[in-house]
């Protein structure tokens, strides 16, 4: 990544490179077809960051982030509680475009994103593997439980706006809010399959802190 921000500073002199570091809340869920009642599932999220900045309202960012992913089941009319968290490494390259004064700035991030998954967890109060004998099974699936995860490699887009707070000793401080929607279904996607879509959506909110190095 710095190796990356240096080629790119290189190539304009006016530039500057900034590395930081970032953290936050997150919000998912799995966009499955056909639907599955949840809601969103909060998560936390932390990365490291490396920006080149020119001087005319134009960036690249380059991050690596931890990020939880994953859903939460509404099971209506029952005290049944499940979740299923899928934990990423995800690697944004991102266009950014700021305005402002030397002091504030406000900023549009926008660009493809790669991840892999490095753990998954789920959490519930039955036994989902072998469901009691009163849940719910009319008019609902309940595959997606025990689902193994078709590839731990996944891509998409992400899209986010934030605001920007410059110091006077080439520190800076930052809150974004960002949306990512994957490309590429969690689960298996064949026609024998109960899921013809599982795509991961994902809403993050992060402070971040960045310090220019050139």
């Amino acid at each position: 990544m710095a190796l990356g921000c240096t080629m790119m500073a290189q190539t304009h002199y006016e530039g500057n490179v900034s590395i930081g570091a970032k953290g936050g809340v997150t919000l998912s869920r799995i966009q499955f077809n056909p639907n599955v009642k949840q809601s969103f599932l909060p998560g936390m999220m932390v990365g490291v960051t490396c920006r080149y900045m020119e001087e005319r309202h134009f960036g690249l960012i380059a991050e690596v982030n931890m990020e939880q992913r994953g859903w939460k089941e509404n099971i209506e009319g029952y005290d049944y509680k499940f979740n299923r968290r899928l934990t990423y490494i995800q690697i944004p390259i991102l266009t950014h475009i700021y305005f402002g004064s030397n002091k504030f700035h406000g900023f549009f991030n926008a660009g493809p994103e790669i991840g892999f998954m490095i753990a998954e967890s789920t959490t519930a109060n039955f036994d989902y593997k072998n469901l009691p004998a009163d849940f719910p099974t009319l008019n609902r699936h309940n595959e997606q439980f025990t689902l193994p995860v078709k590839s731990k490699f996944d891509y998409g887009i992400s899209a986010g706006l934030g605001i920007e707070f410059i110091a006077r000793n080439k520190s800076s401080f930052n809150l974004e809010g960002r949306f990512y929607y994957g490309l590429r279904n969690v689960f298996s996607d064949h026609k024998k399959d109960t899921f013809a879509g599982s795509s991961s959506m994902s809403l993050m909110i992060t402070l971040g802190y960045a310090y220019r190095v050139k």
